[in-house]
């Protein structure tokens, strides 16, 4: 509430957000041209064994996330016909759009198994750094030079 309320305030967080935008865009710059330079190993978080397991997760995941209902409400009743019962055809249509979502992230989960292995050299790793670090010190430059 400071921010909209006060033009210094804003400004200040308008600048120190550039700054580090700038600050940490030049330095993925800089890793990005280290030759032969190690590449931090990724870690991953240690998630739920199986299929169940993976299933019981983003069951949960979708029932505690608020935008998931927000979503159904407004948008299934656009599309229930007349003369059926809600609660049938809303499930119905709920379910078309789960097996729609388990289609599309098999795609995406198969493609990025495929890529795993091009995108894991350290050359395109480099290259992925260096890109994203000026794309950062592009939104840092545009932060800073923008008005409210």
């Amino acid at each position: 509430m400071l921010f909209t309320a006060s033009e210094l305030g804003y400004a200040v967080l308008r600048v120190v957000g550039a700054i580090y935008l700038v600050w940490m865009g030049v330095g993925m710059i800089r890793e990005g041209f280290r030759r032969g330079a190690a590449l931090p190993e990724a870690t991953v978080e240690a998630g739920p064994t199986g299929l169940v397991g993976a299933w019981a997760r983003g069951v949960g995941t979708n029932l505690l996330n608020p935008k998931v209902g927000v979503f159904y409400v407004a948008m299934l009743p656009q599309f229930l016909p007349d003369g059926v019962p809600p609660l049938v055809m809303g499930c119905v249509l709920a379910l078309v759009h789960n097996v729609e979502g388990m289609l599309w992230f098999t795609v995406i989960i198969g493609a990025a198994g495929l890529a795993k292995s091009w995108l894991s050299r350290d050359s395109v790793c480099r290259r992925v750094d260096a890109v994203t670090g000026a794309v950062v010190v592009g939104f840092g430059v545009n932060l800073a030079a923008g008005h409210r």
